[in-house]
């Protein structure tokens, strides 16, 4: 069945901290998914599903991708990044083919659901770029945070994304969203998981817009820089990366305070106190001022870990010191 909508297909490019210049194609009507996520930002799953299918024609998706492309002077990546699952799309494989030939590298971003089918991995195999959500740990956990299909097992998806990272050729990353009170702990457990994956880099998320359910709330800066930690020590020194803030803001940054570089790299890995009173002298300021100013606006807290100090942004800022 071909879904027609008032959706815009194609959008962008946005700025990206794991893609660069990302133009983003939107190629699943909202919100046809095989999860039910308590954290999406687009709202509950009306109907879970997993038969792929049809949604737009091919060469709609592709003709707009041109147009766009025409116009822009810079493009790091294509990703299919829609509003429901993008491998439910059963012209997925043909479209990435397709929008290959316009000379530009192309990214999905996938809950990996359906990975244990070997049509989905031919498809996903043909991208430079694929993103799997690995939230869970068990069967409870999968259940209570991406709320799947009925016929979806977490044995069945993490087999399907242990297959998938086998064969694929590609950067393969990994995103976990954290919970507060649901999944900010197990981190041996999660991080186990993603080692045995392999990844490019491995990035720890919370939710930053609104998400289905208004319970959820973003796991704490503790739990955060403690997941961040043990991610390290499995994956390795520049494996892991934080995305704790809205991209867009960071994205344009540039260095024009301390405190902007600060809050900046503070975005992706927490930083030893230690590192910034040596970045602060370095830029002539006195740290202990600096710091101290970012701590009364309520933009850094300092965290005490395995007998280090460390400097994280606070969640609920997302912009620059101006």
């Amino acid at each position: 069945m071909h879904v027609k909508s008032a959706i815009v297909i194609v959008f962008g490019p946005v700025p990206s901290r794991r893609l660069g210049r990302s133009l983003g194609i939107n190629n699943i009507p909202p919100k046809h998914c095989s999860y039910s996520c308590i954290y999406c930002q687009i709202g509950r799953t009306p109907k879970c599903e997993v038969e792929r299918r049809k949604f737009y024609e091919v060469n709609e998706i592709v003709k707009e991708v041109e147009n766009v492309v025409k116009s822009c002077s810079k493009i790091d990546y294509i990703t299919f990044v829609p509003d429901g699952e993008p491998t439910l799309d059963i012209n997925l494989g043909l479209e990435i083919s397709e929008v290959k030939k316009f000379g530009m590298k192309v990214a999905v971003l996938t809950n990996g659901s359906l990975l244990h089918l070997e049509e989905v991995r031919e498809d996903l195999k043909k991208a430079d770029l694929v993103s799997v959500k690995i939230d869970s740990w068990d069967e409870r956990s999968f259940k209570l945070v991406n709320r799947p299909h009925k016929s979806l097992s977490f044995k069945k998806v993490l087999n399907g994304i242990y297959e998938f990272s086998g064969e694929y050729r590609g950067d393969l990353i990994t995103e976990t969203m954290l919970i507060k009170g649901v999944n900010d702990c197990n981190f041996d457990e999660i991080s186990n998981i993603i080692q045995e994956l392999s990844p490019k880099k491995a990035y720890i998320a919370i939710p930053i817009r609104p998400p289905a359910e208004n319970w959820v709330k973003p796991a704490s800066e503790g739990k955060v820089l403690e997941a961040f930690e043990v991610f390290k020590d499995k994956l390795g020194e520049g494996r892991v990366e934080l995305l704790i803030g809205y991209e867009g803001a960071d994205f344009e940054l540039g260095k024009k305070s301390i405190e902007d570089e600060l809050l900046s790299i503070a975005s992706v890995h927490p930083m030893r106190m230690d590192y910034v009173e040596e970045l602060i002298r370095k830029r002539g300021r006195d740290p202990t001022l600096v710091v101290n100013n970012l701590l009364s606006k309520g933009r850094i807290e300092i965290i005490d870990y395995m007998g280090n100090r460390f400097l994280v942004k606070k969640f609920g800022y997302c912009g620059s010191s101006a």
